[in-house]
């Protein structure tokens, strides 16, 4: 993929050309923003700039294809996918960048997770910053980049990214899954900018499921024990997903409060639910809407602390349906 083809982070792409342009290349960038918002896109169509042979990235010389196919010698990714990143890989990733470019002018390492990485391998990776060998080039990618050390961060060229406006990414996730409106609209809320949200598994769950969530929340009412415990039993069977869910309720709670203090309905995110809100709107009250959004604060809270997701869920069920 080209810079072009890049939707958004127009700012960020025009700082990372003119660096080219001017030949004041860091040896080393920290792209920092939530995850799935493009990030990675950029370091890769950035790396390709850097070798292609039409010296623009042209995505299809040889050098930008071998990008593309992810076997360019002199360009390495590392994913972390979610697990630790220890010393053994900034190991080899020293080795690698110890030997001179095989085909290019630069040898690229991105790191996508470099807040994964284990105190051991950010200590490694930090001398590496501080004697960085000429021709090489780190491009860490972070979603959490207060965790990395000062050190690490002061020793690379900062890029932050943001998320796409709302219109702009439902217009987009109109045109690419053939969306309705509403749809694309809802979407584009609940993925908070991220497209891996939007076009991986979260789109059955904000789109489809999201509807039978609610209903089933809504339905709670005090002293009503045993479907309260057996709807937290399927939130807990939802493990991957719970995170993502308790967005879906907050958004939901947080479209009534809208709508209690006569907001416009385009701030709504469950518009295709408009009459849902209103009737819970009519039904209840700030206080107790504040009541059920500090009971899904506080389930975050002990689940971050890997207290029984069961039990916490149990308790913030209770909570929401005696408020």
């Amino acid at each position: 993929m080209t810079f072009d083809a890049i939707t958004g982070h127009k700012q960020q792409k025009n700082i990372l050309l003119r660096t080219i342009k001017s030949n004041r290349i860091a040896h080393a960038y920290l792209f920092t923003g939530p995850d799935g918002i493009g990030k990675k896109m950029v370091a890769v169509a950035f790396a390709k700039i850097l070798l292609c042979q039409n010296h623009n990235g042209c995505n299809n010389c040889p050098s930008c294809i071998k990008i593309t196919n992810g076997n360019h010698p002199d360009v390495h990714l590392l994913d972390t996918e979610g697990a630790a990143i220890k010393i053994e890989k900034v190991r080899a990733l020293q080795r690698e960048l110890s030997l001179h470019p095989l085909e290019g002018k630069y040898k690229i390492y991105i790191i996508n997770g470099a807040d994964k990485f284990t105190t051991n391998a950010a200590n490694a990776l930090l001398k590496t910053l501080e004697e960085p060998q000429a021709g090489t080039i780190l491009v860490l990618l972070s979603s959490q980049p207060e965790t990395l050390l000062s050190t690490i961060r002061s020793r690379c060229q900062q890029l932050p990214f943001s998320t796409l406006p709302k219109q702009q990414m439902a217009a987009i996730l109109k045109q690419k899954l053939e969306l309705s409106d509403t749809d694309a609209t809802v979407l584009a809320a609940l993925s908070e900018g991220s497209f891996k949200k939007a076009l991986g598994s979260n789109r059955e769950l904000f789109l489809e499921k999201r509807l039978k969530l609610i209903q089933s929340l809504s339905a709670l009412s005090a002293g009503s024990t045993i479907p309260t415990f057996t709807f937290a039993d399927e939130l807990n069977a939802e493990e991957e997903s719970i995170t993502d869910i308790l967005d879906i309720f907050q958004t939901f709670y947080r479209d009534i409060l809208l709508l209690k203090h006569n907001q416009p309905e385009n701030m709504l995110v469950n518009i295709d639910l408009f009459e849902t809100l209103q009737r819970q709107n009519k039904s209840t009250t700030t206080a107790r809407l504040l009541t059920k959004l500090k009971a899904l604060e506080s389930a975050r809270f002990y689940m971050q602390r890997n207290v029984n997701r069961k039990l916490v869920l149990e308790v913030m069920l209770m909570r929401i349906s005696a408020a």
